[in-house]
């Protein structure tokens, strides 16, 4: 996995994770990475300094902690919560057998980068889900 720095046409700048650099390059090629803040496709990679704590980790800022809290809102508002089958319902989505519509749910690390692998475009969120499936 490969955390990059990424900077959308519009200047908003936010970080994800990839399963390479060479699945970065594909998914953005097909137009499957979006700026988490105006959805914008046309992304490219940003500077990045490596990270080095000088002192211990305080937490998140409050701007930080905000703007997680607005993407929160954001995506319980728009978007299904799936819980633990987020990757099958994903990958009927990609492949046709069910419409596709925002989900998010949870995927452990090889169901994540099987999904990249096949091309199919996933986020990992900041926050965990408030609710669960019953």
């Amino acid at each position: 996995m490969i955390r990059y720095a990424l900077k959308c046409r519009e200047g908003h700048e936010f970080e994800s994770w990839f399963q390479s650099a060479s699945a970065f390059d594909a998914l953005a090629k097909s137009g499957h990475v979006n700026c988490v803040t105006c959805g914008s496709a046309e992304v490219s990679k940003a500077l990045m300094a490596p990270g080095v704590a000088v002192k211990p980790d305080t937490g998140a800022s409050d701007a930080q902690a905000q703007a997680i809290a607005k993407m929160r809102r954001e995506v319980e508002e728009n978007a299904t919560y799936v819980g633990g089958n987020f990757a099958k319902k994903a990958r009927e989505m990609h492949d046709g057998l069910t419409p596709e519509t925002s989900i998010y749910g949870e995927a452990n690390l090889t169901e994540a980068r099987a999904l990249i692998e096949e091309g199919i475009p996933v986020v990992p969120l900041p926050f965990k889900p408030k609710q669960k499936l019953q």
